[in-house]
């Protein structure tokens, strides 16, 4: 797929200006560490269980982040003026605030945070790839354990009858790669999908619905995958009666990540995130008919040669909330050129603002709050939450 170097620039001039757009206030910011033990790598796609040596050298490398950034908080601490950022713990984490940057807050930490979704009560799931479980994050502060095994779940949400939608990629032993229902009231979980035409799945990664109660999810192969798996990448259709149809397949997408429809279900937006030398990085835009098929396949923002795309989310005027980019480099050929954080783009692809955040690797993000004006984030070991001008939707 052809690469837009000129409309990379664009968007890395785009990037410096940090945010777009008048009447944002300075707030203090309240962060609050649950730092818990980590047994896995941060700031990889997939977390690898490892031996002792590696664990070792994870938890020296996050210690020097963590000096990091408390040189980087106390450098806040001195400029930030009359409202300066409040931390609730010794070892809390910031990034760097700009003059005019919206704060954000550290809500709490874990070995590898992805899938974030706002239940009914307010409460943020969201999924711990490395110790293979779902975290809930209450409205009063406590994090506790939802799910465990999970079946190495990862991107969630609640769909609008607050049944919690899961990605599982299976863990050798809970059950097969699979998308799953849960009944929060009686806790039964109801398998959605688990193949297609006679085929296992492979690593479901992400998911969203349409104003239908169609669920759609993208799906790809790990490095050794078994003569009873598809053996493609895709991204499928659930129908309500159950019927499960792939949309799109290799060729089309290479390796698709996450995945929203807009709020008038007429656009599918999916995330390519090839890490390989010349791979596409890039979100895709479809035309989704009311039968729920996909055509008029258009780039709608290359981030090559920097990190792609991970997980997405969408407000109530259609505009982009995308998590992408990096910190530091983490060895592919992916470069800084996108610059880490919540990417905000128009219907059109213009960028309106970049949400810096500072823990590699950003992974995904979800609307909350009582006006769904909170935006969730994933990243790192790390749950953080910032306030946003428009209200969001669940997708």
């Amino acid at each position: 797929m052809e690469n837009k170097p000129n409309e990379s620039r664009s968007a890395r001039e785009n990037y410096s200006l940090g945010w777009k757009g008048e009447g944002m206030t300075r707030l203090r910011s309240w962060m609050i560490m649950g730092l818990l033990t980590v047994i896995s790598g941060c700031g990889e796609s997939e977390p690898q269980f490892v031996g002792t040596a590696h664990v070792l050298r994870v938890l020296d490398r996050i210690e020097a982040q963590q000096t990091d950034a408390a040189e980087r908080l106390a450098a806040i601490e001195a400029t930030v003026g009359e409202n300066p950022p409040m931390v609730i713990a010794e070892d809390s984490e910031s990034g760097p605030v700009a003059e005019q940057a919206r704060p954000i807050a550290v809500e709490t930490t874990v070995a590898f945070t992805e899938g974030p979704t706002v239940a009914e009560d307010g409460s943020v799931y969201f999924t711990d790839l490395g110790n293979n479980r779902i975290m809930r994050w209450s409205t009063d502060g406590q994090l506790s354990t939802y799910r465990q095994p999970s079946n190495r779940a990862n991107g969630l949400i609640f769909d609008t009858e607050w049944r919690l939608l899961a990605c599982e990629g299976g863990d050798g032993d809970t059950g097969l790669p699979r998308i799953t229902r849960t009944d929060m009231n009686t806790g039964e979980i109801e398998v959605l999908a688990d193949s297609y035409e006679g085929l296992e799945l492979h690593q479901p990664n992400d998911l969203t619905f349409d104003g239908q109660g169609r669920i759609y999810f993208t799906d790809r192969p790990g490095p050794n995958p078994r003569p009873e798996q598809t053996g493609v990448h895709g991204v499928y259709r659930i129908d309500p009666d159950g019927t499960v149809a792939r949309i799109l397949t290799e060729p089309e997408v290479m390796r698709p990540n996450g995945i929203v429809i807009s709020p008038d279900d007429s656009t599918l937006y999916v995330i390519e995130t090839e890490q390989s030398e010349g791979g596409p990085r890039l979100i895709l835009a479809y035309d989704l008919s009311a039968e729920g098929s996909v055509s008029n396949m258009r780039v709608f923002h290359d981030f090559y040669p920097g990190r792609s795309g991970d997980g997405m989310t969408i407000d109530s005027a259609g505009n982009l909330y995308v998590a992408a980019g990096l910190n530091r480099t983490r060895g592919t050929s992916e470069t800084l050129d996108t610059v880490a954080g919540i990417h905000v783009f128009s219907p059109a692809g213009e960028l309106l603002e970049h949400i810096p955040i500072p823990e590699d690797s950003i992974t995904n993000a979800a609307f909350g709050g009582p006006d769904l004006r909170t935006l969730y984030v994933t990243a790192g070991k790390t749950l953080f939450s910032v306030g946003v001008d428009t209200e969001g939707t669940r997708r």
